[in-house]
């Protein structure tokens, strides 16, 4: 990417997301492929008065770990982690696949994300913001060339925009009102191809996602109540997770709870998954996109899950913010497209109608 894309991305991670102080101690965590965007953000923490500590990830020694370590290296986390954890104030965590076809064993998986969950925990208690290096692996993936892909990420920060902050405040003025359809709702349904689905959010809280946690973003969600999920759900789109590429997930819900999924491609790792711990096959969040400068299905979650138009339903942890209580090491987006025949219901009032909203 040009440089003064890098230094505009990197000024909107530490200003307007993470609003970084003088004197702040600021970690940044990247695959060494994305060290364009780490050497431009750690620039940016400096001219911001804070102080830089860079960890970059060699891409493929966790999957080595997980396939050749014994079980006590797996579930080694080093003290020296949660020390690091503890005294940071803000973290910046820097996705960057290089692999669309891993092998790591997806039961060993589960036991490490597992064993790490207390750390994520614990650095979830800081100042935090997740964005994704554009590879030729994400660019593969969504049938882009790098240069497209590339083009494609710029818009879906508002980068390419004289002023990406006064875009990002406007995205957020607009989601304001439709958590204002939202808000009062006891129930809420989606009806989409081989989706039908319900939940009780009464008593729940609507977030309101505008680009401080996640860049890019463009959603709002909350924490449906944790036995309320009744009805099937599927994904039309692949989504890569992992290094895990997934196909054809459906998923059948009771009570809140998953009681049947399949995929036709990836499905063991999918019920690995789903099998974590207790909290791993109950709804967390639901989740409703509204960037429309995502304008397609590119295969990552942090980017699909926001295209306008579209929900998603979490498995795993939920956002104590939203008054969501399930708790798991396992937080995973499934994507619907409401695109095309889709229906979001508030109570019985259709409040988005194929991915066109009310207020609109």
């Amino acid at each position: 990417m040009q440089a003064e894309l890098l230094r505009r991305w990197a000024d909107l991670l530490t200003s307007y997301c993470l609003n970084l102080q003088p004197g702040e101690t600021v970690l940044i965590a990247a695959e060494t492929v994305a060290e364009p965007l780490v050497t431009a953000t750690a620039q940016a923490v400096i001219r911001k008065g804070c102080v830089p500590v860079v960890r970059l990830e060699i891409p493929g020694l966790n999957e080595y770990l997980i396939n050749h370590g014994t079980e006590d290296q797996i579930l080694a986390v080093p003290a020296a982690s949660f020390a690091e954890a503890g005294s940071i104030d803000a973290r910046i965590r820097i996705l960057a696949e290089t692999n669309l076809k891993r092998t790591a064993d997806p039961k060993k998986q589960a036991l490490f994300d597992k064993a790490r969950e207390p750390l994520r925990r614990l650095s979830s208690r800081k100042k935090w913001v997740l964005t994704q290096y554009p590879t030729s692996t994400y660019a593969e993936l969504a049938g882009m060339s790098l240069e497209e892909y590339e083009a494609f990420v710029c818009s879906a920060m508002f980068l390419d925009q004289a002023d990406p902050v006064v875009s990002w405040k406007e995205l957020g003025e607009r989601q304001s009102r439709v958590i204002n359809l939202m808000k009062n709702a006891k129930t809420v349904k989606l009806h989409a191809k081989g989706t039908d689905l319900t939940f009780d959010v009464s008593g729940r809280t609507w977030i309101n996602s505008d680009g401080r946690r996640n860049m890019p973003s463009g959603e709002i969600f909350t924490g449906p109540v944790e036995t309320s999920a009744t009805g099937k759900l599927s994904c039309t789109q692949p989504v890569l997770r992992d290094g895990h590429l997934l196909e054809g997930i459906s998923m059948l819900f009771e009570n809140g709870k998953v009681v049947e999924a399949k995929a036709k491609t990836g499905q063991d790792y999918l019920r690995a998954m789903i099998a974590m711990d207790d909290g791993a096959s109950f709804v967390g969040e639901l989740g409703i996109g509204l960037n429309e400068g995502i304008d397609r299905f590119s295969g990552s979650i942090l980017y699909d899950e926001k295209i306008g138009g579209t929900a998603h339903v979490a498995l795993g942890s939920s956002y104590p913010e939203t008054g969501g209580t399930n708790r798991s090491a396992l937080h995973w987006d499934f994507i619907i497209d409401m695109r095309i025949g889709g229906k979001i219901m508030a109570d019985d009032k259709v409040v988005c109608n194929n991915g066109q909203w009310a207020l609109d």
